[in-house]
C-alpha cells in the first residue's frame, strides 16, 4: 500500500506534520491541505498538544509548492478541484497565522510557492544553510498567493517586490531579510531539537540553537532596489533597472534579463497585486484578493503554458500570449481583482487570545 501523504502524529506534547512526498520535494495536494487543516483545527483545542512542529520528508525540503501537474490536470479538463483546493490551502494559510499554540515550522531545502504558504505564516520559522526559498509563480505565468502577496509586499523597501517579479529562489540570508523566517539553525542539529521539543516548549530550547544571522545581499543592494523597483509600472522597473545595468549594476543587468523570461501578465498582474496587498489591513484579506486573481488565471493562457514548459515538456520554452509588456490588457489586469460574487472566498480574520504567551502571528 502507498504510504500516506501527510504524517499526523503526537510526541510527548509536541504535535508533529511530516510531508510526505519525498518524490515530489513533498509538493501539497488538496487531501495534504484538508489532513493539515483538519488536524491543526483538532490540535489547536487539545490540551495533550503543546506545540506543532511541521516538516518534510526526505533530504530535498520542505515542500516545493503546490502539485501543478495536478493543477495542469484540472485545467486541461475544465475541471473545478483546483478552486477548492486553494480555498482548503488559503484556509490553512489563515489558521497557520492565528495558531493558539507555537507553531514551528522547519524550512530547510526547498520552501516554494505552497510551502512558503505553510511555514512563513507560523510562529517560529526556522531556516538552514540549504534554505532555497521563494515565490517562482511569475515563472509558470502565475501570481504569488498562500499570502506571499501580504509577506512581500511588507519587506523591507523594494526588496520584496524585486524577490516576487523576479520568481529568484533565496538563501536563508535572504530569507530572514524579507521577513519570511525568523531564525538559522544548523541542520544536522535538527534531530536534537526535534527531539526536546517533545517535551520543552519552544522558547525554552531555541537560544541554545540559533545561529548568527549571515549578510544579506538584498540588504546591500537596498538603495538601487528601491530606486528601480519603487515603479508601480513594469516597464518602468525595466526601464530603471536597465539603466543601472548600462551603469555597469551587473545584479541589475541580470534582473533585467531575468523578467525578459517571465510572463508579461503575470509580471503586470503581481507588481498590481502587491501594491493593493500593501494597502490591506489583514493577510485574510490578501488571500482573498489572491483567490479572485488566482481563479481568472485558471481561465487564462498563461497558467496552463507555464506549467506546460516547467513541468510538463520541460522545454523551458513558454509561447507568453501576450508576449511583451505593452501588449498586456490593462482592462484584463484591472478586472482580475473585481469581485467573485457567490465564489467570493469570504475568510474570517482570527485573532488569537494572546500572541505573546502561545503561539501565531499579527
Amino acid at each position: 500500500m502507498a504510504e500516506p501523504e501527510v504524517l499526523l502524529e503526537v510526541r510527548g506534547t509536541l504535535g508533529v506534520i511530516t510531508l510526505n512526498r519525498p518524490r515530489a520535494v513533498n509538493a501539497l495536494t488538496a487531501l495534504m491541505a484538508e489532513a493539515m487543516l483538519e488536524t491543526l483545527t483538532d490540535w489547536a483545542q487539545d490540551p495533550a498538544v503543546d506545540q506543532v512542529l511541521v516538516r518534510g520528508a526526505g533530504e530535498r525540503g520542505l515542500c516545493a509548492g503546490g502539485d501543478i501537474v495536478a493543477i495542469h490536470r484540472d485545467i486541461a479538463s475544465g475541471g473545478t478541484q483546483t478552486a477548492g483546493f486553494w480555498a482548503t490551502e488559503y484556509r490553512l494559510n489563515s489558521l497557520i497565522n492565528a495558531y493558539p499554540k507555537p507553531y514551528i515550522a522547519y524550512m530547510d531545502g526547498l520552501v516554494l510557492g505552497g510551502g512558503v504558504g505553510i511555514s512563513a505564516h507560523g510562529s517560529h520559522r526556522l531556516v538552514t544553510t540549504r534554505t532555497r526559498s521563494g515565490m517562482p509563480e511569475t515563472t509558470i505565468g502565475f501570481v504569488p498567493d498562500v499570502g506571499g502577496t501580504y509577506l512581500l509586499s511588507r519587506a523591507p523597501g523594494q526588496s520584496g517586490t524585486h524577490a516576487a517579479l523576479t520568481g529568484e529562489h533565496l538563501g536563508a540570508a535572504e530569507v530572514l531579510y524579507l521577513g519570511l523566517a525568523d531564525h538559522l539553525i544548523d541542520f544536522n542539529r535538527a534531530e536534537e531539537l526535534f527531539s526536546a521539543l517533545e517535551q520543552t516548549p519552544v522558547a525554552d530550547l531555541l537560544p541554545g540553537f540559533i545561529l548568527p544571522a549571515p549578510a544579506s545581499q538584498l540588504e546591500s543592494w537596498r538603495p538601487w532596489l528601491d530606486a528601480a523597483y519603487g515603479h508601480d509600472e513594469v516597464e518602468d522597473i525595466v526601464a530603471a533597472l536597465a539603466v543601472l545595468a548600462d551603469a555597469g549594476n551587473e545584479e541589475a543587468r541580470m534582473s533585467v534579463a531575468t523578467l525578459a523570461k517571465k510572463s508579461p501578465t503575470a509580471l503586470k498582474l503581481t507588481l498590481a497585486s502587491l501594491r493593493r496587498a500593501r494597502e490591506l489591513a489583514t493577510l485574510e484579506e490578501a488571500l482573498e484578493q489572491e483567490y479572485r486573481v488566482g481563479l481568472r488565471a485558471l481561465a487564462s493562457r498563461d497558467f496552463p503554458e507555464g506549467i506546460r514548459a516547467q513541468v510538463i515538456d520541460k522545454d523551458y520554452a513558454p509561447a507568453w500570449n501576450p508576449a511583451t509588456l505593452a501588449e498586456v490588457d490593462r482592462e484584463l489586469v484591472e478586472a482580475s481583482f473585481a469581485s467573485l460574487g457567490e465564489r467570493e472566498l469570504k475568510l474570517n480574520p482570527r485573532v488569537p487570545s494572546d500572541t505573546t504567551t502561545t503561539g501565531g502571528r499579527t
